[in-house]
C-alpha cells in the first residue's frame, strides 16, 4: 500500500495518509479529514510503498490550491485575534489558567484553546462566552509544561533552541536514573530543561551508558591490578578507566593509578553499609537489616 507523511505543526506527529495515487512530493500542502474535521497540512514524507497496516489510512481529500494557502494564512491570523479574545474572558470569569496556544480548523468548524493549570478548571461557563463570540464548536484542553514549552519554543542551557521544538515528534520517558548513568551533577538546576522537568537529551546517549556500565566496578569495590589489589576510587565511564588505590607491599601507605577496566579483576564488592534513616528496627536486633526482609532497610553507599 502506498502512503504519505503529513504533519500539521511546524513540530509535531507524522500522521499517515493515503495519497490516492497521485506522486505527492515533500513539502507539498494538502488538504485532508481528521477527526478534528478538514484540515490543512504539510507533507513531510513523499509516496512510499508499506505493507501489514494494522490502522487504516484515510484517502487525502485534494493537493491545496493557492486559494486554500491564502485560507490557512488567514485562519491563523484569526487565532491571534482569539487569544486575545479568551484572555479577556478569562480574566471576567477569574479562572487561575494560562492561555498557551490556540488552533483553528481549516474549515472553521472548530476551535481549540490549550491552557495550564495547577489544577482542575471548571470552564463550562467560559465555554459558552467562547461560542457566543467565535459561533464555532468550542474545545478547552488542558496541557502541561512539556507541552508548553514545545509550542513556545526557547532557548536551552546548550544555547540551541528547544529540542521538543526543533525535532522531537513525541515526549520520551526520562529518568533520574539516566542522570546518575552519566554521571552528571543532580542538581536541578542543571539537568533541567526550561520546562522545569528533566531534559530530554538525558534520553539520547542513554543506552550507550547503559552498555559502557554493565563492565565497571562500584566505586569502593576490592579489586586486582597488574600492579597489586586495592580499592576502586573512581571510574570513566566514556574512557573505561579507573582510579584504584593500590596498596603495596611492605608499605602502610598506597598509591593511586589509573587502570584500563580489561586489566581489573573485581575481588569483592563493597558490602552494604547500614543507614539508620532508611530502618526503623534497631540493629542490633536484625543484625544490620541484613535479615529483617524488608526491601528499604538496607542501602548501599559509596565510600
Amino acid at each position: 500500500m502506498e502512503i504519505i507523511g503529513i504533519r500539521f505543526r511546524k513540530v509535531g506527529k507524522i500522521y499517515y495518509f493515503d495519497p490516492c495515487g497521485q506522486e505527492i512530493a515533500e513539502g507539498t500542502p494538502v488538504i485532508v479529514e481528521t477527526v478534528r474535521g478538514i484540515e490543512y497540512g504539510m507533507t513531510v514524507i513523499s509516496n512510499r510503498n508499506v505493507e501489514n497496516i494494522e490502522i487504516p489510512v484515510k484517502k487525502i481529500i485534494r493537493i491545496a490550491t493557492e486559494a486554500d494557502s491564502l485560507q490557512e494564512e488567514n485562519n491563523r491570523q484569526k487565532e491571534k485575534g482569539a487569544i486575545e479574545a479568551c484572555n479577556e474572558k478569562i480574566k471576567a470569569h477569574g479562572l487561575d489558567m494560562h492561555l498557551v496556544d490556540v488552533e483553528m480548523t481549516f474549515d472553521l468548524n472548530k476551535i481549540i484553546f490549550y491552557f495550564t493549570a495547577e489544577g482542575r478548571v471548571d470552564f463550562r461557563e467560559l465555554v459558552k462566552s467562547l461560542a457566543s463570540v467565535f459561533r464555532m464548536r468550542i474545545e478547552l484542553r488542558q496541557i502541561g509544561v512539556r507541552d508548553e514549552a514545545k509550542i513556545l519554543n526557547g532557548m536551552g542551557i546548550c544555547g540551541r533552541t528547544l529540542c521538543c521544538a526543533t525535532f522531537l515528534d513525541e515526549f520520551q520517558p526520562v529518568s533520574i536514573k539516566m542522570a546518575k548513568d552519566q554521571g552528571m551533577s543532580l542538581n536541578p538546576t542543571k539537568i533541567s530543561g526550561v520546562c522545569g522537568r528533566l531534559m530530554c537529551c538525558l534520553k539520547y546517549e542513554e543506552e550507550t551508558y547503559e552498555y559502557l556500565n554493565r563492565n565497571l566496578p562500584e566505586i569502593g569495590d576490592w579489586v586486582s591490578t597488574p600492579n597489586g589489589n586495592g580499592e576502586i576510587l573512581s571510574v570513566n565511564v566514556l574512557r573505561q578507566l579507573a582510579r584504584v588505590a593500590v596498596q603495596k607491599e611492605k608499605q602502610d601507605d598506597s598509591t593511586v593509578e589509573v587502570h584500563p577496566i580489561e586489566n581489573i579483576k573485581v575481588l569483592a564488592h563493597q558490602p552494604p553499609v547500614f543507614d539508620k534513616r532508611a530502618c526503623s528496627h534497631d540493629p542490633s536486633a536484625c543484625d544490620s537489616c541484613n535479615g529483617c526482609g524488608k526491601k528499604n532497610n538496607r542501602r548501599k553507599f559509596n565510600k
